[in-house]
């Protein structure tokens, strides 16, 4: 690979498990972005954010994806809100090419409905916050380089599959031959 594959997208697109396999397709490193903020700080984010708030965590996740980006080519999962910080969409335009796993509000909540992990939706009313950060983000995660539509019926293995064709087809350039 030439540059970093960035996933971006709403919590419960898929980032994690199609960045998973596509990095093992693509014999490449797979980052999951959250991941590394939670081992930095030692604390989960659920964690991070009762403690520091979210603007700590930003701040912080703009650190470790400045550093993740300044290192080999891999694949890289970002956290929901990464994309919509000027400073990480900067750095990931720099460092690779941004796809946004675009994915409805009924799948999203389906996805996400019965985990506890996710503070945006520690609310009176989850699937109505989900639907307000779709409101908010859905225009800025279409300034991406690459949308890939999600399909429900998809499995990861398909999805993966999807993704791989859409590089192919509109940035071969990624890919070494």
């Amino acid at each position: 690979m030439r540059r970093h594959i960035v996933l971006i997208g709403m919590m419960g697109a898929g980032k994690t498990a199609l960045g998973t396999e596509l990095a093992r397709r693509l014999r490449v490193p797979f980052t999951d972005s959250d991941a590394e903020i939670e081992t930095a700080a030692a604390m989960s984010i659920t964690e991070i954010f009762a403690r520091d708030g979210e603007g700590f965590f930003r701040d912080r996740e703009t650190q470790i994806l400045s550093r993740i980006l300044s290192g080999p080519p891999g694949v890289l999962s970002t956290g929901g809100g990464a994309w919509i910080q000027p400073a990480n969409r900067s750095l990931i335009s720099t460092h690779g090419v941004s796809v946004w796993l675009n994915c409805d509000l009924d799948t999203l909540w389906h996805r996400v409905r019965q985990r506890n992990t996710r503070p945006l939706l520690k609310t009176p009313d989850p699937k109505g916050t989900l639907a307000r950060l779709i409101e908010e983000r859905y225009p800025i995660y279409g300034m991406a380089d690459l949308v890939l539509e999600s399909r429900p019926e998809d499995s990861v293995d398909a999805a993966t599959s999807r993704l791989l064709d859409l590089i192919h087809t509109q940035r071969p350039d990624l890919l070494e031959a």
